[in-house]
């Protein structure tokens, strides 16, 4: 399978912001727990992107694929926690999930792609 090069970069950007948000969280054990989870999923994204590109088969490739859609949608679960409790501000949260959502379309898109 041919390399994205922007989709690479941009989960690596995704990933390299979501670690300043989660370094900026207050210290109380909700902003821990939550921020652990979001630094997890989110850089999780980039790395199982990147496997999917090494994928030595079609099936593996979707596979890897498949794990990068749940992790970026679990991060819009995240940041969308971070936002109704009141632990961020919608504003400061937009860009970050909208890009979380867009990275989980693409992927979809992807993975419908390579399965026809």
């Amino acid at each position: 399978m041919p390399a994205d090069n922007t989709l690479r970069t941009r989960t690596k950007k995704f990933a390299l912001r979501a670690m300043k948000l989660v370094d900026a969280l207050p210290s109380t054990r909700a902003g821990d727990v939550v921020g652990k989870q979001l630094l997890r999923a989110a850089t999780s994204v980039g790395a199982n992107y990147r496997a999917a590109q090494r994928g030595r088969s079609k099936a593996e490739f979707c596979a890897k694929l498949g794990i990068v859609e749940e992790e970026s949608d679990e991060c819009s679960y995240w940041l969308e926690l971070l936002c109704e409790s009141g632990m961020v501000a919608a504003e400061a949260l937009s860009d970050l999930m909208g890009e979380a959502n867009e990275i989980t379309a693409m992927i979809v898109a992807s993975i419908r792609t390579a399965r026809d």
